[in-house]
């Protein structure tokens, strides 16, 4: 009988130990830090400490996407052993890996008579990849159909809410995200921007707010506002290695909105690389972004 199984990249930021548990595959994007090239493999053996330690001590990674020969060789591994392929990629706007994932694609119609893969850019980042990477999970182990988890996820993914904040605007300006004079400024007089992601998939500055304690409660704000069915969901958190920050928050959504359950994880390299150290983000679902 025909599996499905379920692809992601790293920037899905997911807890290791759940994608393993969960057979879900996860390629990941390559980051070159200090004349090294680590695997961003949801802090497996590249530890986000270090990570987050090294860019803290000043140094600049760049992070690669992953090519389309890669992707084709998964895929095609999957597809010899008889199963369907669902990759749930990290936005387009953002990286070339869901372009990469077309091209292996497009290649493999070429050499194969069946190519059931499916590829969803999601538009997402971050745990918002991760968020719809487990739906379709639950959806999976429920027994539902490809069919059923693909038409889910691209009828809901405009639904997914990013909100976040950053510690050091100078990541983002290094990412070509914000403006020297925006960072500077903001640096200087404490302010931290409050962003999301669109609906195109790119990084959008909404509003600001003074100081760290505010812009933390100003995430919470947005869940409040935002939220469909709390006590039905489940909320994300991600973060640059600031987890000890983040118990307000998660008190606040057990205990004000009701959500059926929190998951926190750190922010990988490949994200980590643009949004720095002290980012933290919070995604759920809403009528829309």
């Amino acid at each position: 009988m025909m599996k499905t199984i379920l692809i992601t990249d790293s920037c899905c930021d997911l807890p290791y130990a759940y994608t393993k548990e969960n057979n879900i595959h996860v390629l990941p994007l390559t980051v070159h830090l200090k004349d090294k090239e680590i695997k961003d493999d949801l802090g497996k053996e590249n530890k986000y400490r270090e990570f987050y330690d090294l860019i803290l001590g000043g140094e600049m990674p760049i992070t690669s996407q992953i090519n389309a020969y890669t992707f084709k060789e998964e895929f095609e591994k999957h597809l010899k052993e008889g199963n369907s392929v669902i990759y749930i990629g990290f936005s387009s706007a953002l990286s070339g890996c869901v372009n990469s994932a077309y091209l292996a694609v497009e290649e493999l119609k070429e050499e194969m008579k069946d190519v059931p893969v499916t590829v969803v850019d999601t538009k997402a980042a971050s745990l918002g990849v991760g968020l719809l990477v487990y739906y379709a999970n639950e959806f999976l182990k429920q027994g539902k159909s490809t069919e059923f988890i693909v038409s889910w996820l691209e009828e809901n993914k405009l639904k997914v809410n990013h909100w976040f904040t950053v510690e050091d605007l100078n990541h983002l300006y290094r990412g070509g995200r914000v403006s020297k004079t925006a960072a500077t400024i903001g640096t200087i007089l404490s302010i931290k921007p409050i962003m999301k992601v669109n609906d195109e998939g790119k990084l959008i500055p909404v509003f600001k707010a003074k100081g760290r304690k505010k812009s933390l409660n100003s995430l919470l704000d947005q869940v409040k506002e935002n939220i469909v069915n709390p006590r039905e969901q489940v909320v994300f958190i991600s973060h640059g290695g600031c987890e000890k920050e983040l118990t307000g928050l998660m008190q606040s959504l057990k205990e004000e909105l009701k959500v059926k359950s929190v998951i926190v994880s750190p922010i990988g390299a490949a994200i980590g690389s643009h949004a720095g150290p002290g980012t933290v983000a919070l995604f759920f679902l809403g009528e829309k972004r």
